[in-house]
């Protein structure tokens, strides 16, 4: 007579333990979509950058800014412009040009300031979901061990994974120098690496070594195959439970 209340209340603890997975599953895609999507803008800011399509030094310190003095008009020369019979053409050509100046101070406020700020911003959205992305996987791992649901295998592996990917994002460069990097790295770190990029082959391969193959690490090895394990995990708790 005893056996029917400890069944259900089996049945009971296996219900809330399944319920208690579904939640840190959910969570745990969501942060995975927010730590993919950080990777990805953080690639593309180094890319941006290293191609040259947002420029890290300003006009004034490239000698880009026009001086006022290089149009040397004389009185004859605006004489003949103004009796010029293609001044049309000229009215044209100064249309198109402040047509070409109204598109670049449109697009001139994504420059490397702006830039910069969005990295700041990307850097510390990413490490706060990777702490958490890490958390949800020790927490599903803790509900497997307690409800006995099974997938022990695939989601341990899951959360030794994600730990190694919160230890590798960590910029650890800001505590201990330049001896041990993360994968985070700040706009002033990359415009020191872009400086000494060309100085040697060498440098030239430790600079995409750093922004990029550093990266690959971190989001093929480690990031994709936590998520492929736990959703192993998943799998395998519902074929113990004869669900699918």
């Amino acid at each position: 007579m005893n056996d029917s209340p400890v069944g259900q209340s089996n049945t009971a603890e296996t219900t809330d333990c399944l319920e208690a997975v579904g939640v840190f599953r959910g969570w745990k895609n969501f942060f995975f979509v927010l730590v993919l999507i950080c990777l990805l803008l953080v690639q593309v800011a180094f890319w941006l950058v290293d191609l040259g399509v947002v420029e890290t030094a300003s006009a004034e310190a490239t000698g880009k800014t026009p001086l006022v003095g290089q149009m040397d008009l004389t009185e004859n020369a605006i004489a003949e412009v103004l009796a010029d019979a293609n001044a049309p053409d000229a009215n044209a050509a100064q249309t198109e040009t402040h047509e070409e100046g109204f598109i670049a101070g449109v697009l001139g406020g994504f420059d490397f300031p702006f830039l910069s700020r969005t990295i700041d911003l990307v850097n510390g959205i990413l490490i706060v979901t990777a702490v958490l992305y890490a958390l949800a996987m020790f927490f599903s791992l803790l509900v497997s061990l307690v409800g006995r649901l099974g997938g022990i295998n695939h989601i341990s592996r899951a959360f030794v994974l994600s730990l190694i990917l919160v230890v590798l994002i960590i910029p650890w460069q800001k505590l201990f120098g330049s001896n041990v990097v993360g994968v985070v790295w700040a706009p002033a770190e990359l415009v020191e690496w872009l400086g000494a990029k060309d100085d040697s082959t060498a440098n030239m391969i430790i600079y995409y070594l750093r922004f990029v193959g550093y990266w690959l690490v971190v989001m093929l090895p480690l990031l994709m195959l936590s998520q492929v394990r736990s959703a192993r995990w998943s799998k395998a708790i519902l074929r113990r439970l004869e669900i699918i």
